[in-house]
């Protein structure tokens, strides 16, 4: 196979392994039903947030329309920085399951009266039931506050077959 031909079917395979790749882009406000907060208890305002948060993912992509819940470890150490992290369960109406790993790292700015939280990572697909089983995905997640301990969480990214 001449040179020129291998680099055109290389490009094909790229370009049709790019076009399997579904965006995701959904959003949901995730309101807290159980927490339980530890304090360091060492004169410093360190803690560590256990969470269940449920609410409702709404967007494009295979995972919107469904129910999430949220089962997170939030370690936060105002007013320097902090690392969520924990599993996001997507539920579709027919009961199937998109298991998400999450990792973030919030970073307290200077605010205008305040320090300003920003909560920045990536999430992957890690498991998953029914149209979800066999799916792999990746993207980045935003964590912003939602009023109240509610939080918003933002994926986007892109899902496709496991390799």
């Amino acid at each position: 196979m001449s040179f020129a031909k291998f680099l055109g079917a290389a490009g094909f395979m790229l370009v049709s392994s790019a076009a399997l790749a579904a965006p995701v882009s959904v959003s949901t406000v995730l309101d807290p039903k159980e927490q339980m907060r530890f304090e360091m208890g060492d004169g410093t305002p360190h803690f560590v947030l256990a969470v269940r948060r449920e609410g409702v993912a709404e967007g494009e992509g295979v995972l919107a329309d469904t129910d999430v819940t949220e089962f997170g470890w939030h370690d936060i150490n105002p007013p320097y920085a902090g690392d969520p992290r924990g599993y996001l369960r997507f539920t579709a109406e027919n009961g199937d399951v998109a298991i998400v790993k999450f990792t973030v790292r919030a970073v307290f700015m200077k605010g205008a009266d305040k320090p300003a939280l920003h909560d920045d990572g990536f999430w992957e697909l890690v498991n998953g039931t029914g149209k979800f089983a066999g799916l792999r995905g990746v993207g980045h997640l935003k964590i912003e506050p939602a009023g109240g301990p509610r939080r918003m969480f933002t994926l986007t990214g892109e899902i496709n077959d496991a390799p």
